[in-house]
């Protein structure tokens, strides 16, 4: 994941699209008409050596002339192709921006900003494009006079030649025509491997990737628990770094959950909350410390496995551009679903009813834009339950729920708890809605990466605390 933090959206299509497509035209056209005139150059050489190797000086001297002017040109259009690449990523990326805030760009009027921070990258890649045209026309013309001043140089000495009585007409026939094969060998051979440059200048990002070690979290391997009973501990006697500038976020953190528990992590933005269940998915490795599962360390068990065994809700929730059964049934560990267990699970996330009143019900194609965020929040639920799992995480799951609908979400984990499928499912709820985790087993108040409180619901109003504190504030808010 800190990878995928590092980079932009934007940057990593332009990579694996234009820059992929610079290489896929070079290795199917350049590199064989490389091979091809290179071929033929070295035949047409032999032959005007044997033929008279005197006029044969004139042409090897054209082609090292030639050779000498591409080394300049082709080290600059390398140079060029990457500026170029980098430049198109830029502008890529911030088309992408603006593309994915359109409606916050709408609102607050900044279309023009936008636009001309667009331009702006535009304006540098036509600049970088128009140098590139008048190096490839000097190339051209130098290829062009060099040409035909070989021309007439060897027909000057040829007539010469022919006049001493030294090369016959037809011989100096021949010189014409295997030098002007060499020479446009030479040409060809020398711009397709300019080329050939441009696409290894634009694709060295290409090769970067494929330099990367790949993650071990792609690979099965580790051990494999015949019954998950999904207690866990989480320790760290120092502090637990999850993030890309190396800033502490989790400190001296202890916490330790029963089988079959309901948690709820409450507590100010940035206490560490979400931290907290990218460390349990193993989206990032913690810096010291150790998460114990079934009393085995979390590094050693099969993270796919891992996986399979969780069913997670984050805030944002993502749907895919399928039909509604397909998102609720994505991920679902390869295994058939069949149209009950859909239903079962929709019906769990109050999501049947207005699923049923799509166009077009379960089979209703859609995507990331065409419902709102209580709606995709209620499938994701659904996707999270249709697995199964023995963790389920609700990353503040019902923040995009309206309040009716939040009534009917404060019952899914008692559902969920008494339904004979889930009931041995051991559940974490992160939410700032306080009013939806009243009834877990247990609620751990975090503040500043630590936990400052642990307790249940009344349990922690009588204490005055800093639950207290926030059940109060939320109070003043609703009223």
């Amino acid at each position: 994941m800190p990878f995928f933090d590092r980079e932009k959206v934007g940057g990593l299509t332009s990579r694996l699209g234009a820059d992929c497509q610079q290489l896929s035209n070079v290795i199917g056209n350049n590199i064989h008409l490389i091979v091809r005139n290179t071929f033929q150059g070295v035949g047409a050489l032999i032959n005007l050596l044997i033929l008279a190797w005197p006029l044969a000086l004139s042409s090897i001297i054209t082609c090292l002339v030639l050779a000498t002017i591409f080394l300049l040109y082709g080290r600059y259009q390398k140079e060029a192709a990457k500026l170029t690449q980098d430049l198109a990523s830029s502008a890529s990326k911030a088309a992408d921006e603006t593309l994915s805030s359109i409606r916050t760009i709408r609102v607050y009027g900044t279309e023009c900003e936008e636009l001309g921070r667009y331009r702006h990258w535009l304006e540098k890649l036509a600049s970088l494009s128009l140098r590139e045209s008048v190096a490839y026309g000097f190339w051209n013309m130098s290829f062009s006079t060099l040409f035909r001043a070989t021309q007439v140089f060897a027909l000057m000495l040829g007539g010469m030649s022919i006049m001493a009585g030294r090369v016959s007409t037809e011989q100096l026939t021949k010189y014409v025509l295997y030098c002007e094969w060499l020479i446009y060998a030479t040409w060809r051979v020398v711009d397709n491997t300019t080329a050939l440059l441009r696409a290894v200048g634009s694709s060295e990002r290409v090769f970067h990737l494929m330099q990367l070690s790949q993650s071990d979290q792609l690979e099965s391997k580790g051990k494999l628990i015949n019954h998950l009973n999904t207690c866990f501990e989480i320790h760290s006697s120092k502090n637990l770094i999850q993030s890309l500038e190396q800033i502490p976020i989790l400190e001296n953190f202890h916490l330790s959950v029963k089988a079959n528990e309901v948690i709820a992590l409450v507590g100010p933005s940035g206490s560490g909350k979400t931290t907290l269940v990218n460390l349990l998915l193993r989206l990032y490795e913690p810096s010291n410390g150790q998460i114990y599962i079934d009393e085995f360390p979390l590094t050693e068990l099969d993270i796919r496995w891992l996986r399979e065994n969780i069913g997670y809700v984050g805030q944002e929730p993502k749907l895919f551009h399928m039909d509604v059964k397909s998102n609720i049934t994505y991920g679902s560990c390869g295994r058939e679903i069949k149209e009950e267990e859909v239903e079962r699970a929709a019906k769990l996330a109050c999501a049947h009813d207005f699923i049923l009143s799509l166009p077009n019900g379960y089979e209703t194609m859609v995507n990331d834009n065409s419902l709102s965020g209580g709606q995709k929040q209620r499938i994701a639920i659904a996707r999270a339950i249709i697995r199964k799992p023995s963790i389920l995480i609700l990353d503040e799951a019902t923040s995009a729920l309206d309040s009716q609908t939040e009534n009917f979400v404060k019952g899914i984990v008692d559902a969920c708890k008494n339904d004979g499928v889930m009931s041995e499912t051991t559940v974490i709820v992160i939410a700032h809605r306080l009013s939806t985790v009243e009834s877990a087993d247990r609620i751990v108040v975090m503040d500043g990466g630590r936990i400052v409180e642990m307790g249940g619901h009344k349990e922690l109003l009588l204490k005055n605390g800093t639950y207290s504190r926030l059940v109060k504030l939320q109070s003043c808010f609703i009223t």
